[in-house]
């Protein structure tokens, strides 16, 4: 059980993982497993690590091959996450736009702490 102090933030954000289409990269010209990782930095720390739940938003990719694709929020900290895209086998993934939100408890005005 979490016990929630201060107030609830919901944080939302859309990231451009990649563009390989456009310089023959890894996600468009190479087989086998890839990922492409970016980091997100929330502007203000969260209290505790928030939830974050991730969903493609948009997709360019191959319709002569297999489409397979992962995408998740890994390395959730306070102060942000790793949003990370994988794909394996024959698939080609030109572009990859990812959306997020996180939810969590952020330091309130109202909290103090005599010690």
């Amino acid at each position: 059980m979490i016990v929630v102090k201060g107030r609830i933030a919901i944080r939302q954000g859309s990231t451009v993982l990649f563009s390989d289409y456009e310089n023959g990269g890894p996600m468009w010209a190479d087989t086998g497993p890839r990922a492409a990782r970016v980091a997100v930095c929330f502007p203000e720390p969260y209290l505790h690590p928030p939830a974050v739940m991730v969903g493609i938003s948009m997709w360019d990719i191959d319709g002569q091959t297999n489409q397979r694709a992962d995408i998740r929020a890994e390395e959730v900290t306070e102060t942000g996450f790793d949003l990370v895209f994988r794909t394996w086998g024959d698939t080609r993934v030109a572009r990859i736009r990812a959306d997020w939100t996180a939810l969590g408890a952020v330091r309130d005005d109202d909290d103090w702490d005599v010690r």
